[in-house]
């Protein structure tokens, strides 16, 4: 199984958190934590554009997922059947949010009904990617 998580962000907090949860992962999942900001990104008249031009060269044959405050909320169980697909990426957006024509034919869910920085949303993320494999390969670690 292959987990990508794409992230606009200028620099990246909690790494040392995030690279926790990628080692305790690594027995069910390849996961990479990809973060992406071209130096003209803050000269943009339309940074929602820009991050969908950003995104788009990552969208593949995996189950493509966003992550926005209007999307989908769901308990841990429900999550982890998400890793039924062996090919997964998740998107978080910059502070402006995706552009309505890149949500369209994937999955969005929302982590939280709280409003939270996108650096605090992805450490959250790759705690419930851990917990969720856990869930799915019956490890004790989601109890």
């Amino acid at each position: 199984m292959r987990i990508d998580v794409y992230s606009i962000e200028k620099k990246e907090d909690f790494q040392k958190e995030i690279n926790e949860f990628i080692k305790k992962s690594k027995p069910f999942a390849e996961i990479k934590n990809i973060t992406l900001y071209p130096k003209n990104l803050s000269k943009s008249a339309d940074p929602q554009k820009e991050y969908s031009k950003i995104f788009e060269k990552y969208l593949n044959n995996a189950f493509n997922i966003i992550l926005s405050p209007e999307g989908k909320l769901m308990d841990s169980f429900e999550f982890s059947k998400i890793f039924e697909h062996s090919n997964i990426n998740f998107f978080i957006a910059g502070a402006w949010g995706f552009e309505e024509k890149f949500k369209k034919n994937k999955k969005i869910i929302s982590l939280s009904p709280l409003t939270m920085s996108h650096k605090i949303a992805k450490l959250v993320l790759f705690e419930q990617i851990f917990r969720g494999l856990s869930i799915k390969n019956n490890h004790p670690y989601h109890k």
